[in-house]
Parts: C-alpha cells; sequence; structure tokens
C-alpha cells in the first residue's frame, strides 16, 4: 500500500515571549510541577528572548527533505506537526485529512527508546487520530535511528570539528551527553530480554558508534536537564558536576557531544552552551561542543532512506545489533509494555 505524505512530528517550543508559560504549562500539565520551576524554566527562554531554536530548525529540516524527496525522485509532501506547541499535530491532521490524505508515514524528531523519546509520539498519533475521527488517516511512524551510519558519520565529524577549535589539544576528553530521564522510566524501556530498547543501553551505543567512527579510545557518556524531585533517581552523572570531576583528575580541556539530540533544543543551548561551558571557564578548561546532526546534509538522506524502507523496501542499515524498534502503525507500541511512563512516587 502507498503513502501519500511524510508527517514531520516533534516537540515543539515558544517563538515569542507570551508563549513561554503557556508552552511550560502545555509541557508540565498533570505532572505535578511546581510553578517556582516552571518559572524557573521560563526564564532561560527568556534569556533567548522568549524563543525555542526547535520550530526554526525543524523547518529548515524539512526544506532539507524536501529537497532530497525531489532528487530522489519521490513525491511526497511533508506536513509539519508538534506534541507541546503551534503547529499542534491535530490541527496538522486535521488539514492532512481534509487535503484527502489516507495514508502517511510519520517521522518523529528522536532517534531513541524511552518514554518521551518514543512512546510519548505514539501517543501523539493516537490522540491526534482520535481528534480528527473516523476519516483520519493511517499514520505509520518509522523506526528509530541512533545507529543508522549516516546519524552515526554526521555526529563523528562535528566532535572531529569540536576537538579541531580547541587545536586538537592531548588529553582533551570526549564527553557525550543526553537528557536524563527517572532510572524507573529507563528500565521501563523494554523487557530485560530485549535490553536493546533501553534508552541508556541506546544512548551508551550511540556513543561507542560515533568514539569509533572518530577515533576516539577515550571518552564518558554523562546526563543532563533533569527536572524530578531530589528523591527520585534519575540517570546520573550530570554533565556539570561530571566537568568539575574530569578537572579534578587533571583533565585540562573538554568537548561535549549531545548525542541524545538530533537539534538545537533549549536545553542544549542552555545546560551546555551555557551552565556547562560556564562551569569549565570557572575552572580554566578549554571547553567546545559538537554540533547536533539536523543542519548536516546527511540527516536529511537519513530521513528519505527511513521513507524508502517503506516506500521501496529498501534494507535497513545499521552499525549495532540491537533490534530495529520504533515502527509503529497507528500509534500501537511496539511492544507490550515497552517504554511505559515512568510511575510518580506516592506519598
Amino acid at each position: 500500500m502507498g503513502y501519500d505524505a511524510l508527517l514531520w512530528l516533534s516537540f515543539g517550543g515558544p517563538e515569542g515571549p507570551d508563549e513561554v508559560m503557556p508552552f511550560l504549562e502545555n509541557v508540565t500539565r498533570g505532572r505535578g510541577v511546581p510553578r517556582e520551576r516552571l518559572l524557573e524554566v521560563s526564564g532561560h527562554y527568556q534569556h533567548f528572548g522568549g524563543v525555542s531554536p526547535i520550530n526554526g530548525l525543524n523547518r529548515d529540516a524539512i526544506a532539507a527533505v524536501e529537497k532530497q524527496l525531489a532528487t530522489a525522485g519521490i513525491e511526497l509532501p511533508v506536513h509539519f506537526g508538534n506534541r507541546n506547541w503551534a503547529p499542534m499535530v491535530e490541527d496538522t491532521l486535521a488539514e492532512m485529512t481534509a487535503n484527502g490524505v489516507q495514508r502517511a508515514l510519520v517521522f518523529p524528531t528522536s532517534a531513541y527508546a524511552g518514554y518521551s523519546a518514543c512512546r510519548q509520539y505514539d501517543e501523539d498519533i493516537e490522540r491526534a487520530r482520535a481528534a480528527v475521527g473516523a476519516n483520519a488517516p493511517d499514520l505509520v511512524k518509522l523506526r528509530q535511528f541512533f545507529d543508522h551510519p549516516l546519524f552515526v558519520g554526521a555526529i563523528a565529524d562535528a566532535v572531529r570539528a569540536a576537538h579541531a577549535k580547541l587545536g586538537d589539544l592531548p588529553g582533551t576528553r570526549t564527553v557525550f551527553c543526553a537528557h536524563s530521564v527517572p532510572s524507573s522510566a529507563d528500565r521501563a524501556a523494554g523487557p530485560p530480554e530485549e535490553g536493546g530498547h533501553r534508552y541508556s543501553r541506546q544512548i551508551a551505543e550511540a556513543a561507542r558508534l560515533v568514539a569509533a567512527e572518530a577515533g576516539i579510545e577515550t571518552y564518558d557518556v554523562v546526563w543532563q536537564s533533569r527536572s524530578g524531585p531530589p528523591q527520585v533517581p534519575w540517570l546520573e552523572p550530570d554533565i556539570v558536576d561530571h566537568i568539575g570531576a574530569l578537572h579534578a583528575d587533571g583533565v585540562t580541556s573538554v568537548v561535549v557531544c549531545p548525542v541524545g539530540f538530533v537539534s538545537d533544543h533549549l536545553e542544549v543551548i542552555w545546560d551546555l552552551d551555557n551552565e556547562a561551558a560556564e562551569r569549565a571557564g570557572e575552572l580554566g578548561m578549554g571547553f567546545a561542543r559538537a554540533a547536533t546532526p539536523d543542519t548536516d546534509p546527511r540527516f536529511a538522506e537519513l530521513v528519505v532512506e527511513l521513507i524508502r524502507e517503506h516506500l521501496e523496501d529498501v534494507p535497513a542499515r545499521k552499525l549495532s545489533p540491537f533490534p530495529s524498534a520504533g515502527c509503529t502503525l497507528n500509534g500501537a507500541p511496539c511492544a507490550i509494555g515497552c517504554c511505559e511512563p515512568a510511575k510518580r512516587p506516592t506519598r
């Protein structure tokens, strides 16, 4: 069966100061996040004029994919929808339905497993189809791609470029970084016999693949952007704490690679370009941050290759033995019990 369109499904972000708090309220609705925390995070957005870079980066990436599709002779219009802010996926799917789309592929802007990175996109699809009703098109979500050679190659080149910015100083430590999640959520990201689905294992594997491609023997995998209460265990160590530990061990410069992100989310430009870089500066350490891959031409090539897996039965290219998870139809999770949301502790 053919496909009529591609739905580019992302997280969303504010594009002006007045949108910041409504956006954060959307993101945290039902999670019991104190207003004080929302105001703190709001300050991070206001530091950049109340504008998250993510929507603009998505539009640029979509334009690059449209060019790649045209070059490949594939007629597949691309529609942009978000989970948390305009353009909302419900509105985009309603427009697609009105335009006669009956079956579409979905590209979620995350390479990994996990609740927010994978299963919540299934829920977004299910919610949008329910909002549209019986005439909603079938939606087939593309697979995870953390181990695709184009993804790995783009990040490896970004790491090399970051090392070059520091003058290829001997002893520079490479640190791979990803968004932290509660430890319980990480354990829920796949049954033990399918451990490749687990978010932290995929992050570690992507770091290993990138390091091997870049010729780096010694590296660390750390975490950033935790936001939960202190009594709830999250994946550690934190990037800022780790920079301090590296300094104590005599490391004089560091290259940080946000391997868990495909684009410059606000967490990247705040937590890394501001907080982590500031900590390194305080300690007199050299600091360089590797670019995210969505601005690399290979990222658009990757998206088109994932599409061709469905259109033309092109074999999936992978660099790891982990299962090709994440491909779903109409929001059905790819495995029962996989990537379930973490349960909040009872008081």
